[in-house]
């Protein structure tokens, strides 16, 4: 049985000119591991959650999570899920104690279950020491954490988290990851949304990315990297006066699309041929007198698949290289 099939999704907010398509006929099949939803804002992954999670119901298509209909066994899989939703869902007025044994009896446990539950829980997050604070007290991650212990309270079969390190700094989201890599070995199936690519890559065993409410590509982290092509060369000339001859000089035996940032000064071109062409081109330009201040070999990431896919980068700047021109010829970033 998959953990996750969706058919079709269609969800719509407002009506007329206003009328927005969040989902767009959207398919998901997961079989149980760690799923990665990658999409930019606005792609739908927060509604396709809310659905799967039986917090809204879906304008059209169909879905079952944990072999429950969505709709029409709504309270019964509600039984065997968990959520952490972009924001902590967690009363600041209250300690974290109070906060899980809340949740608890919430979800039918009785009381001193709920109370043995919950220390259980605030040992495995780390947060014994600010048990009995306030919530109000807590830093943003220690609120992600006791968030996400709150959607653990019922031991779920299946775990939704959207977002689950938005506004942590770097530290609190490794320190998130780790959490969540903890919760996989204990056999937890999850799907995570993200809008980060990093996050997706470290933690998913497979990525479906959506754009415009529909998923478009998926696969292994692997599998889609390898889809938009292999290894290339890039070299970051001192002089911009010398792009040209690197150009030239990349694009001699040329295997793909070669591509120039003149801003960057950087020039790129795919390679098949791995270290060994890699070396060679070092010092060709080296015999040549040609300076240099960066040269290596790159593989695929999650960025250049976004980009290939989309048609534009994931992150805020836009800068990703870009791919698929046609063979032998140049293209010009920036």
């Amino acid at each position: 049985m998959n953990a996750i099939t969706a058919e079709g999704l269609v969800k719509v907010y407002g009506s007329g000119e206003k009328e927005v398509r969040a989902l767009d006929g959207l398919d998901l099949v997961e079989e149980g591991t760690v799923l990665g939803l990658l999409g930019p804002n606005g792609a739908g992954k927060t509604t396709t959650v809310r659905i799967l999670a039986t917090l809204l119901r879906p304008d059209g298509g169909t879905a079952t999570v944990a072999g429950y209909d969505v709709v029409k066994q709504a309270q019964a899989l509600r039984s065997v899920i968990g959520l952490s939703g972009q924001y902590a869902a967690v009363d600041e007025n209250l300690t974290g104690r109070e906060n899980l044994v809340m949740f608890g009896r919430l979800y039918q446990l009785a009381k001193p279950e709920a109370i043995v539950r919950a220390t259980d829980l605030l040992e495995q997050f780390d947060l014994n020491d600010a048990a009995d604070r306030t919530v109000k007290t807590y830093s943003g991650g220690m609120r992600r954490r006791l968030d996400l212990a709150s959607a653990l309270i019922g031991r779920p079969k299946l775990l939704f988290l959207d977002e689950p390190t938005t506004g942590l700094d770097p530290r609190g989201r490794i320190g998130m990851w780790e959490v969540i890599r903890g919760l996989v070995r204990e056999g937890v199936t999850l799907l995570l949304t993200t809008q980060y690519l990093e996050e997706a890559d470290e933690l998913a065993d497979e990525i479906a990315v959506v754009d415009h409410g529909r998923i478009i590509a998926k696969g292994t982290p692997d599998g889609l990297k390898a889809s938009v092509g292999g290894e290339r060369i890039e070299v970051v000339v001192r002089n911009a006066a010398d792009i040209p001859l690197v150009a030239r000089e990349l694009g001699n035996n040329n295997e793909g699309d070669l591509v120039v940032n003149e801003e960057q000064r950087r020039v790129t071109v795919p390679s098949n041929e791995g270290v060994e062409k890699l070396i060679r081109v070092g010092r060709v330009l080296g015999e040549a007198g040609i300076p240099i201040d960066d040269i290596g070999l790159r593989r695929p990431t999650l960025d250049d698949v976004f980009l290939a896919l989309t048609g534009h980068a994931s992150g805020p700047n836009g800068d990703s290289p870009v791919t698929g021109a046609p063979v032998g010829t140049v293209r010009r970033e920036g």
